[in-house]
């Protein structure tokens, strides 16, 4: 009776009558509360785990990002996730630090036995290797092993308190680096020629299309660079019916259509795929692709 009385309440509250309701509360929690309302949004809300937020403080969460995403402010969106990460990013590292044996190492590092090859075959040399959205270090660190050729390894994320821990607990790794700060800005003010540039799991997921643009065409403007993504998609999202982004996810983050992007942005993909992940509701997108 129980688990019955669940359903019939889930069904309720995600029918278009449930959606009306919790939308009109989170929207009149908003403006009774604006003083919570902005600590939420400043705080880092995007992603919630269990027992980390009331039910009043979720639909007024839902509400801020219906109402952005309905007036298509994008960079709002991009904001909101810019404060969760600098703020709460620590906290989903600590989360998911099983990920890395559970899912990268079975399931992603296939790409980088492609980049591998690839290195081996190649007459230009890679001296760099730089992870946007680097979070606890461990897949840099895999790397840093994997590729004992490439001489300095540099981590960029916006946490910088994840940043301080990472710098303590690899402090004996010599070609390790941890930076806390903007990957475009970076890429602006220290990028170099002979890089190779790599996201794991979801990072440019919470750019816009023109601010992907504009990091590849700053990446491009450095001379040889490789670049390998492994990034999620919205599993209803059709490419051939919508080339461009889509908002997608309890996130609202994008999906983007990484293969038109980087050819746009001049780069020659070496490796495209598409693979189901954990989760029902995306898939993930390996790209590999040079300029």
């Amino acid at each position: 009776m129980k688990k019955k009385i669940q359903s019939a309440v889930y069904q309720f509250v995600n029918g278009p009558f449930g959606t009306v309701i919790t939308e009109t509360s989170g929207h009149l929690l908003v403006l009774l509360r604006p003083k919570r309302a902005i600590e939420l949004s400043e705080g880092g809300m995007t992603i919630v785990f269990k027992n980390t937020m009331s039910i009043p403080e979720r639909l007024m969460r839902n509400a801020i990002l219906k109402k952005l995403e309905k007036n298509q402010d994008y960079n709002g969106l991009v904001k909101l996730h810019k404060n969760y990460w600098t703020n709460k990013g620590t906290e989903l590292f600590i989360k998911t630090k099983d990920a890395f044996e559970n899912v990268f190492i079975p399931n992603w590092t296939f790409i980088f036995d492609e980049l591998e090859q690839k290195l081996l075959n190649s007459t230009v040399p890679f001296h760099t290797m730089v992870e946007i959205g680097t979070g606890n270090g461990s897949v840099l660190h895999y790397l840093s092993k994997k590729f004992p050729n490439i001489e300095k390894f540099i981590g960029l994320d916006l946490s910088g308190p994840q940043m301080d821990l990472n710098r303590e607990k690899y402090k004996t790794h010599s070609s390790l680096n941890f930076v806390a700060g903007d990957a475009i800005e970076w890429v602006r003010q220290y990028g170099q020629s002979h890089t190779i540039f790599i996201t794991s799991g979801g990072v440019l997921e919470y750019f816009t299309e023109l601010q992907l643009q504009v990091f590849l065409a700053e990446i491009n403007k450095l001379g040889a660079t490789i670049f390998v993504a492994i990034e999620p998609n919205d599993v209803h999202h059709n490419f051939a019916l919508n080339p461009n982004f889509q908002v997608y996810g309890y996130e609202r983050s994008f999906s983007h259509n990484y293969e038109k992007i980087f050819t746009n942005a001049y780069f020659k993909i070496w490796h495209l795929s598409r693979r189901p992940s954990p989760e029902d509701w995306y898939n993930l997108t390996f790209i590999g692709a040079e300029n």
